[in-house]
């Protein structure tokens, strides 16, 4: 049990950074209608929930990002947004365009500094029973995972000549500069993902989600908050201000995706270096078996996953134009169907092999995967493929929102079926003593940020192309 001292002191950090964030906030943002007395209670609250989880500043973070997301549908969006209309008009389109201001000042004045205060205190009373830290490997393979998920994003920022407008923050309009600065922002970027989550950060697959819920979270204090105070210009927390820089959130996105699953590559190569050469951490299966198995189930469990993304194509009314997209007739575009969906169910294998411990946990695993693979695939590589370009724009994005519940769906089936394939062969494997123990050891430890992860990258990967689209 944590100690009395450190729970008073995580309650008045809390306490005080909430009333500053209510007060910030109702400077920035007339509607917000928070202020330092509510802001007080917000961070008592977080207090209460969240002490004996934070027990470090990037799983703080998440914590507060979740929390501040859940605020947001709870207050403004919830009890607020019902109006003098009454509850009719509670969640409506146009209602929660109006919030839109109102999630950014969540996110940025509560989220953020109350998870980071927290899980910073929480550091610094918790010790025991915590994974070694390692500096040189956060900064090292966190600078190159973010070289490449900056070379993912320059793409579209040389597509749409945004690489003038970041030479504007020093004062130029070389695009050399501009690409100078925007690669050194991705690598500190990266640094930063190393920093806070060297410990959450394992398998590829969930690697990429904290990527994601990273680089969401940049997107609302990068481009929406502090790109236009250094350039000296009013800030703009609209949703207007938001559907125009929805490339940029993609752009986001798609650069915590590659940096987290450089990250966790990068990383299992450093971690095989230097730490785990002993016999004792030797694996129970050589690689191979492991990538074979997990390239099987995947396959097999794609098959009930991609019945399900065609029922959903078929209940959206656009079955058509999917087969169009695979083969221009029906039985051809549904074998080339089925054999996409054997394909990215093998790679689901790969990418969540032994991540979840239960079927709740799969099917939110599964419903990030279908989320990554609905900007992944129809908002960039079949565009590219078509066309040779992509367009990361609201409208274009807004167009793909009804495939966007079946790509969730094909994710969450797959994901279920996925692990009861793996449990049959997991049961065989614990049946050694030594071989339970170290199955133990590599599960995420109780208090794991997964579930915050889940709530903000899922709410605000699925909310903002419909909200700003």
């Amino acid at each position: 049990m944590p100690k009395i001292p450190h729970r008073i002191g995580g309650a008045i950090l809390c306490l005080a950074a909430g009333a500053l964030g209510g007060a910030v906030g109702r400077e920035l943002v007339p509607t917000f209608g928070v202020g330092l007395l509510l802001g007080a209670a917000y961070g008592l609250l977080f207090a209460l929930l969240a002490a004996p989880r934070a027990t470090t500043p990037g799983a703080g973070l998440l914590w507060g990002l979740g929390f501040a997301y859940v605020l947001w549908l709870v207050v403004p969006v919830g009890l607020l947004g019902s109006g003098p209309a009454g509850f009719r008009t509670m969640g409506m389109l146009d209602s929660v365009r109006a919030s839109f201001p109102q999630l950014v000042a969540y996110v940025l004045c509560f989220g953020a500094p109350l998870g980071l205060g927290l899980g910073t205190w929480g550091l610094l009373f918790r010790e025991e029973d915590r994974p070694r830290f390692s500096w040189p490997r956060a900064i090292v393979v966190g600078g190159l995972a973010g070289v490449v998920g900056g070379w993912g994003f320059g793409k579209w920022m040389a597509q749409v000549g945004f690489f003038p407008l970041i030479a504007g923050l020093v004062g130029s309009q070389s695009r050399m500069v501009g690409v100078t600065l925007h690669f050194t922002f991705a690598i500190i970027i990266g640094a930063s993902l190393g920093v806070l989550f060297q410990r959450d950060l394992r398998g590829f697959g969930s690697s990429m989600g904290w990527g994601m819920a990273y680089g969401i979270f940049w997107w609302f204090l990068g481009p929406l908050t502090i790109l236009p105070i250094w350039a000296g210009q009013p800030l703009d927390w609209s949703w207007q201000r938001g559907s125009a820089l929805f490339g940029s959130l993609v752009g986001h996105i798609v650069y915590g995706l590659l940096a987290g699953l450089i990250y966790a590559a990068i990383d299992r190569l450093w971690q095989g270096f230097f730490t785990e050469s002993d016999p004792i951490h030797r694996e129970a299966e050589g690689p191979g078996l492991t990538l074979l198995n997990s390239l099987k189930w995947g396959a097999l469990a794609s098959l009930l996953g991609g019945l399900a993304l065609d029922g959903a194509f078929v209940a959206s009314g656009s079955l058509e134009q999917f087969v169009w997209a695979m083969g221009g007739s029906p039985l051809v575009g549904f074998l080339r169907g089925l054999a996409l969906s054997t394909a990215l169910g093998a790679c689901y294998g790969i990418l969540f092999h032994r991540e979840a411990p239960s079927f709740g946990s799969a099917v939110m695993w599964g419903l990030l995967f279908g989320l990554i693979r609905w900007y992944v695939d129809p908002l960039t590589l079949e565009p590219i493929l078509r066309s040779g370009t992509f367009d990361w724009s609201a409208r274009a994005a807004g167009a793909l929102v009804p495939s966007l519940v079946g790509q969730l769906l094909f994710g969450a089936v797959t994901a279920w079926s996925f692990l009861a394939l793996e449990r049959r062969h997991v049961a065989w494997l614990l049946l050694d003593p030594r071989l339970a123990a170290r199955e133990a050891r590599r599960r995420r430890p109780e208090g794991t940020p997964a579930p915050a992860l889940w709530v903000f990258a899922l709410g605000t990967g699925v909310l903002l192309p419909i909200l700003l689209g």
